[in-house]
């Protein structure tokens, strides 16, 4: 057990996300200013008997990043590990890539910030690099009067072991009440929009799993989209039909004929010993069908999620499951690094899995690296998140010509993101301050039923009449 003091320090959380990268909650207790409260003999409550301690640790307080710099170099020396993303935490490294290349103008004085100042590995800077070349070569900057709009469905037909997004199992009767009240929702910000002369560059129906809804619920939505906002410059329309079972021809031909041209079939797995194991409720086959399906209806482009470090799989189930998206030619594959998230099932099984997993996680993102490249596929996005297996990283690859726009510009975080329904977080994009500011909708579905006026205010005086 180390204690870790960090000396003039109110606010320790992101300090503690570095620690959590060497070591493990229950390894450190990690303590700072505002832990210390005096009591009448002059003591404080944070005192303990040294004794317990293998180590003490202890930092003075200095700038955020020479701090995280110090802790990290001081760790890696005591542990003997090298974490590959040097001290960044947060979710975002390809935003700190454009911020360092606005300040320095050079993409060399750029590699040499961030492999001497915040110790990335070589290997995450060529990813980084490469990326970003990638979505500046596609996008550049959001036209001013451009936003992101986001729906979301929060219904799925079962819960996923590692799952921790908004996703309901309710009734027909309660999904209808939630879908009128979006619907109203859309109208109303479709006015808002309007009003103000913006446009959708992009359109994303997540979830959940919007494909739980009826295709005549589905026909419906994707019409009102077309009649609450001007699509006349719209970019990518992506609906998520992320779980096979709730995939038929009759949602497919609706979603085609509604003008949607992107969509998402997740197997995460093609094994089906861990479909089952992690909750799905359908087979590999059933993921065979739903691209044959896809492919029969005219969708021209299909991304596949996959999870590398899902539990009980070796390197060659997931390069089974990697060799199937690439056979079925998937134009986008996104490999998800497992993240043992505080919501999920798997962490009351498991608390320190994503611990266990680092090792294995790091062959499979190696192997789907070495082989979406042969085959053609380029890294296009990434982000990271936390409890991640080995403090990885997610990475969207795309055949060229295929990127997912909405998916750079949720990441780059410079446009206005307008979120629609149960547990959207709008982000409002201030360019000229280079900052955002979130409106939050609720994100219990029946809650948001209930207070849609609240939600639909919450735009108007944040969004519409800033």
């Amino acid at each position: 057990m180390y204690k870790i003091i960090l000396n003039g320090i109110t606010n320790k959380y992101e300090y503690d996300e570095l620690i959590k990268v060497f070591l493990k909650p229950n390894q450190y207790e990690l303590v700072c200013d505002s832990d210390f409260v005096s009591d009448e003999q002059g003591k404080t409550g944070a005192e303990q008997d040294e004794k317990e301690f293998e180590m003490i640790l202890v930092f003075d307080k200095n700038e955020k990043n020479v701090l995280l710099r110090k802790i990290y170099l001081s760790l890696s020396k005591l542990t003997g590990k090298t974490p590959t993303w040097g001290i960044h935490t947060g979710v975002r490294p390809l935003k700190l890539v454009g911020e360092l290349y606005k300040k320095f103008g050079s993409m060399e004085q750029v590699t040499e910030h961030l492999k001497d100042f915040y110790l990335f590995s070589d290997e995450k800077i060529a990813l980084l690099r490469d990326t970003y070349a990638v979505q500046q070569g596609i996008l550049g900057e959001s036209d001013v009067n451009a936003v992101g709009i986001y729906i979301g469905i929060p219904f799925c037909p079962t819960r996923c072991l590692y799952c921790s997004f908004t996703s309901n199992q309710v009734g027909e009767q309660l999904i209808q009440a939630y879908l009128d009240a979006l619907h109203i929702e859309m109208e109303q910000v479709g006015k808002g929009m309007a009003e103000k002369g913006w446009i959708p560059e992009s359109i994303y129906i997540g979830g959940g799993t919007p494909t739980t809804i009826t295709a005549e619920q589905l026909d419906k939505l994707l019409k009102a989209v077309h009649a609450h906002f001007d699509c006349s410059k719209l970019r990518e329309f992506t609906v998520e039909a992320g779980r096979p079972d709730t995939i038929t021809r009759e949602k497919l031909e609706v979603i085609k004929n509604n003008g949607v041209k992107r969509i998402s079939i997740n197997p995460q797995s093609m094994n089906d010993q861990t479909l089952e194991l992690i909750g799905r409720s359908h087979n590999s086959d059933e993921i065979l069908n739903a691209f044959d399906l896809a492919r029969e209806v005219g969708i021209s482009s299909i991304n596949a999620d996959i999870i590398a470090g899902l539990p009980d799989e070796d390197l060659g189930d997931f390069e089974k499951t990697l060799d199937a998206m690439i056979g079925l030619s998937a134009e986008n594959i996104t490999i998800h690094t497992l993240a043992v998230k505080r919501a999920s099932k798997l962490i009351d099984l498991d608390s320190d899995f994503h611990y266990k997993q680092a090792q294995i996680v790091n062959q499979m993102l190696d192997l789907s690296k070495e082989k979406l490249s042969e085959h053609g596929y380029i890294p296009y996005y990434l982000y990271r998140q936390k409890h991640m297996a080995g403090s990885l990283e997610n990475v969207g690859y795309s055949r060229p010509g295929f990127e997912g726009i909405y998916n750079i510009r949720i990441m780059e975080e410079r446009q206005t993101i307008i979120a629609l329904g149960a547990g959207g977080i709008t982000k409002v994009y201030y360019p000229d301050e280079n900052r955002l500011e979130r409106i939050p909708n609720v994100s219990n579905y029946e809650i948001y039923v209930t207070r849609l006026n609240e939600m639909i205010k919450r735009k108007d005086d944040n969004l519409f009449r800033r």
